[in-house]
């Protein structure tokens, strides 16, 4: 489960991953693109906050990009950090391109790994009730024989359409445009309202 916090985010999460955006190899050129869907993976200690969008586009197109948030700075991370921000209840927190991040990228395979799905949402109000929040975005894992005991991840590459970071044996594939073609292999699927059957990710 996921505990979300009624707070003021500065700069906000727009703001913030939108210019990073335009500096990616695998950005497609539109500019005028939003948040069509999103959904949190948990990290089993609890730490770091995982968040996966999905950005439309006027032109059709969607991109997929899953940060992770930490309340400090992730050793050896500095090429894979976006920004940082501050929450007006977490304090400062350091974003990160979650590719980059050996937390998201374990929490993904093993999402896959044991057919897991999207975290439960939790909004913690400022008078200390607690609603729980629908998802506007799914994901599952399909499951898969994948060893437990896979080393940390190598460093990401960036493609035109995709992102493959080494683990081992494997590598995993992150589709960053919606509809690249991954590998086959296990995978992380996903849906929105408007989108259904949205592969995401695959380990090969």
């Amino acid at each position: 489960m996921a505990t979300l916090h009624q707070a003021t985010i500065t700069p906000t999460k727009d703001e913030l991953i939108g210019p990073w955006l335009q500096t990616r190899t695998w950005w497609d050129g539109e500019k005028s693109r939003g948040p069509v869907g999103t959904f949190r993976l948990d990290d089993p200690a609890g730490e770091v906050g995982i968040e996966c969008f999905l950005f439309g586009s006027e032109a059709g197109s969607t991109l997929f990009v899953p940060v992770t948030y930490r309340g400090a700075a992730l050793a050896g991370g500095e090429a894979h950090l976006i920004g940082t921000m501050e929450h007006s209840v977490l304090g400062q927190r350091w974003v990160y391109d979650a590719c980059g991040d050996p937390v998201f990228v374990s929490t993904l395979i093993d999402t896959i790994r044991t057919e897991g799905t999207h975290a439960n949402l939790v909004m913690q109000m400022r008078d200390g009730s607690e609603i729980v929040r629908e998802p506007v975005a799914r994901a599952q894992g399909s499951g898969g024989d994948l060893p437990t005991d896979l080393p940390a991840p190598a460093s990401p590459v960036d493609e035109i359409d995709r992102t493959l970071v080494p683990v081992g044996s494997l590598t995993l594939g992150v589709a960053r445009r919606v509809g690249a073609e991954l590998a086959p292999g296990p995978s992380l699927n996903g849906d929105y309202e408007g989108g259904d059957g949205l592969l995401l990710a695959t380990l090969s």
